[in-house]
């Protein structure tokens, strides 16, 4: 091309070949030289590839004296990058060996707008650097979110602990589906629950009658060697049989023999013959009676022997605080006391174990201790089981004092690791007188 060879002709004087581009007309195009239309660029142009940033008067007084100048470098992509990756003490120098210009000429200020490593030179707020891309925003507001996110998950792991993810390979701790069956048993729990005044409707028994019985019980339970799930629901069939059924006082002793043995069909792998029963009763009973007695409750409890029980929710609680072998005993030690004791109807079964284990960790550690996962899982509040932990501490402390100590005896066995000779926690009745 003719340009080309022009350019190879006069590559020794960039002035004269410019000169002589300006005068040379080829044909009827009037073609114009490279550093002409360089010019004119520069002045109309305002270099298109730049991103301006500047308020509009920075913009004016910048286009000004790129026209006094009588030299300009077309700008690139190659040099821009160039110019914007500087970040030594010599990038003025720097800028004028590549530019060729004078320190009136502008243009490196131009370009530094848009870069955030300069520290040398104050900012105000207009000339704030904008970022290029949504990405660069994204990452500039997603490390505060990111930061927000781990403080979070901090506090979670504070307040609410994963009880069963040692258990995620046990199939017979139902992992998966834990976390539904205590909700549906918070559900159906009042169901199972009776009234705390239905002795009022009996005319023959009273509630020291009731107290004597399950105390008994107890004892028997424990000579069976039953597992503890028996005894509950024991308890609970007579509570729920004695509300709807009225009962003569010697015959009550035959609702406890029979609850005992209905609990047992439900729970147990091996259950007790009638014939035992009999006998533990001093045969003041005939099989024929118990049989008939049988038949009345299943009838009058339309056969609902699937209720929750402390034992349900407590089993489930001493998991959430990381009980040890004393810490489980004490509780259980103090949900049984609360199983005799008439008054005690009034609270839900999983009010019951929470403040069972509520106050067995008092005891344990002689301080007031219920964590964060413990007031998740159970559902309540410090505050909300204090009056039925201050019941039971006061029912430890007269234990084996009272004319019922069934539970005393049975606790104070190395069985169960002389769980009943632990100091009360007295300290909570200082704040809560009965």
């Amino acid at each position: 091309m003719g340009i080309s060879n022009d350019i190879n002709s006069n590559s020794i004087n960039p002035t004269t070949f410019q000169d002589n581009m300006c005068t040379r007309k080829v044909g009827q195009n009037n073609r114009r030289a490279l550093g002409i239309i360089n010019q004119n660029m520069t002045v109309e142009g305002r270099y298109p590839c730049v991103v301006n940033k500047r308020a509009l008067s920075e913009k004016q007084e910048i286009g000004e004296k790129k026209q006094a100048d009588p030299v300009h470098r077309p700008i690139t992509r190659r040099f821009a990058a160039q110019i914007a990756s500087t970040k030594q003490s010599g990038v003025e120098e720097t800028k004028k060996s590549n530019l060729g210009v004078s320190n009136s000429n502008e243009f490196g200020q131009f370009i530094f707008i848009d870069d955030d490593d300069n520290d040398d030179e104050p900012k105000s707020t207009e000339d704030q650097p904008v970022p290029m891309s949504p990405e660069q925003t994204e990452a500039m507001h997603g490390e505060p979110d990111q930061m927000e996110e781990v403080e979070m998950e901090d506090i979670y792991e504070e307040l609410h602990l994963d009880i069963d993810s040692s258990d995620a390979n046990n199939p017979l701790a139902v992992v998966d589906y834990i976390e539904d069956l205590y909700v549906h048993y918070r559900k159906i729990e009042s169901g199972g629950c009776v009234s705390p005044n239905y002795m009022a409707k009996q005319c023959d028994i009273n509630e020291k009658m009731r107290a004597i019985l399950i105390d008994w019980l107890i004892e028997v339970h424990d000579k069976f060697d039953l597992l503890p799930e028996t005894l509950f629901l024991t308890v609970n069939l007579i509570d729920r049989f004695l509300e709807k059924q009225t009962v003569v006082r010697k015959k009550l002793q035959l609702v406890g023999l029979v609850a005992m043995l209905l609990a047992c069909k439900y729970e147990e792998v091996s259950v007790p013959v009638v014939g035992d029963l009999i006998l533990i009763s001093d045969k003041a009973y005939s099989r024929k009676e118990v049989l008939e007695m049988e038949k009345l409750m299943v009838n009058t409890l339309q056969f609902n022997m699937s209720v929750p029980t402390s034992y349900v929710f407590i089993k489930r609680f001493l998991k959430a605080a990381q009980a040890d072998k004393k810490l489980e005993l004490l509780a259980f030690f103090l949900v049984e006391l609360s199983l005799v004791e008439y008054e005690m109807l009034k609270f839900p079964p999983s009010m019951l174990a929470a403040a069972a284990v509520y106050t067995a960790q008092c005891t344990v550690y002689c301080v007031k201790q219920w964590s964060k996962t413990c007031e998740w899982h159970t559902n309540y509040s410090e505050d909300q089981l204090l009056e039925c932990s201050s019941l039971m501490v006061d029912f430890h402390k007269k234990a084996g004092s009272g004319k019922l100590t069934g539970v005393h005896r049975k606790y104070c066995s190395s069985k169960f690791s002389y769980t009943a000779k632990n100091a009360p926690a007295s300290f909570l009745l200082e704040n809560n007188p009965l």
